[in-house]
């Protein structure tokens, strides 16, 4: 058995297809997925609806990103935040267009369900961002914080990896968890298209949104497997792009 982090798809459905069959995933296979399964490319509905699917037949844990909290109020407010709109949130909607109110029912049900984060029986946490509690994710005040932050990645990549654990200037917040992996923050930021690792923590979003690749990673042996890149499966579409 294995389990395998995915990073963010970003309505990428092509791309997250082509990831799972390179995997070539096994009926005991468990599958964590980092959030942000929509906005950017044109198949956000259809990424949900694959999952909801895909789901019924692996095991599945399915992380909250912000990008979901945003579709998720307009599904069932019909209201627009207009920073979700410029973000992806058009070619989102646009996706809905075939989709009966009965599957939107569904899906909104989908996004109810998912998980500020998951801590598994190793003391592995997966969450789509990051935390700033010195307490760890449980003692986290702001909740969306988890599905927001920054600062967790940042810290870690500035860090001197020769920094004893024991010392006191070693972050509390990195002693909780044996490991966490986070999506969230793109490693092509970095000038990178493959997952990052700094100190304890893996970032697995390589970028899918823009000119990445959606990525799984095997969490024990951190061997990893990535879709080409997203905007090469969409060669008529910007997403999120700029140019």
């Amino acid at each position: 058995m294995r389990t395998i982090a995915i990073g963010d798809i970003h309505g990428g459905l092509k791309g997250l297809v082509q990831l799972l069959n390179k995997l070539e995933v096994k009926d005991e296979d468990k599958l964590i997925f980092m959030g942000d399964y929509v906005d950017g490319w044109s198949e956000s509905a259809q990424v949900v609806q694959f999952l909801i699917e895909l789901s019924e037949k692996i095991e599945c844990v399915f992380i909250r990103g912000n990008h979901d909290v945003w579709c998720e109020e307009w599904l069932e407010t019909g209201e627009v935040n207009m920073t979700w709109y410029i973000h992806g949130g058009m070619e989102t909607m646009a996706s809905y267009d075939d989709f009966s109110d009965e599957e939107k029912t569904a899906h909104l049900a989908f996004f109810r369900k998912l998980k500020l984060y998951h801590l598994d029986d190793q003391n592995r946490l997966f969450l789509h961002a990051g935390f700033t509690s010195m307490h760890g994710v449980e003692k986290e005040v702001h909740k969306p914080t988890l599905y927001f932050d920054r600062t967790l990645w940042e810290l870690a990549l500035a860090m001197d990896n020769n920094l004893d654990t024991k010392s006191y200037f070693y972050p509390n917040r990195l002693k909780h968890y044996h490991e966490i992996y986070i999506g969230h923050t793109p490693t092509t930021n970095f000038k990178c298209d493959i997952p990052m690792n700094a100190i304890n923590i893996w970032n697995v979003d390589t970028g899918a949104a823009f000119k990445g690749r959606i990525t799984g990673m095997d969490i024990e042996t951190k061997t990893f497997l990535q879709s080409d890149p997203v905007y090469t499966l969409y060669p008529n579409e910007k997403g999120r792009n700029k140019d």
